[in-house]
């Protein structure tokens, strides 16, 4: 359904099982990355209702997906560390080249968001799965619904404002293909995506 190229290494669950309080870290950070990309497409596109009505809602629920996160960690008795780079983000970030029309950018980042919100949800059904802590299973499913959501709606939104779609999914197949060459290489830390 993801159309995801390569997998996650199963084995990955092991390694965030190992520090979870760094997971839960990465993870809040993540979540409010992914509100802060919804308000900046609402700030760069005002003139777009459609994607600023979902840009809102998407926004007020990442927010709430990290104040669930940081809660988690509070009740661990943890603080929420430092931001970390996202290596994941950063390397997947260059393969569109940058420039072209506002509306090329537009539909870059909205394929942008895709990805990670499918490689989010793949994460999350895995963790559903294999972590042993039946409350972070219960969690991480209830949130790989909501991340897969996130994911077709991107991909809806830059289908809508692309010039057409099937360029947006030529676009869409190539980005698939490049992050399955970047995941081959990360998957090997305790990191929601890399």
């Amino acid at each position: 359904m993801l159309g995801l190229k390569l997998p996650t290494d199963p084995r990955w669950v092991n390694i965030v099982e190992k520090n979870i309080e760094e997971i839960l870290t990465d993870h809040a950070f993540c979540e409010q990355k992914a509100a802060s990309t919804a308000i900046s497409l609402m700030v760069r596109y005002p003139e777009m209702s459609e994607l600023v009505k979902e840009m809102i809602a998407l926004a007020q629920e990442e927010l709430s997906h990290f104040e669930m996160v940081h809660q988690l960690i509070l009740e661990r008795g943890w603080v929420l560390g430092r931001e970390r780079k996202d290596e994941y983000v950063i390397a997947l970030q260059k393969f569109f080249p940058k420039g072209g029309s506002r509306n090329t950018q537009l539909v870059h980042q909205l394929l942008y968001a895709a990805l990670i919100e499918a490689r989010s949800c793949e994460r999350f059904r895995l963790l559903s799965e294999g972590i042993t802590d039946k409350h972070l299973r219960k969690f991480y499913k209830k949130l790989m619904i909501s991340e897969a959501h996130h994911y077709t709606l991107f991909l809806k939104l830059a289908r809508k404002y692309g010039a057409d779609e099937k360029s947006v999914n030529q676009k869409w197949e190539a980005l698939l293909e490049y992050e399955a060459k970047l995941m081959a290489a990360l998957g090997k830390k305790e990191t929601m995506h890399g």
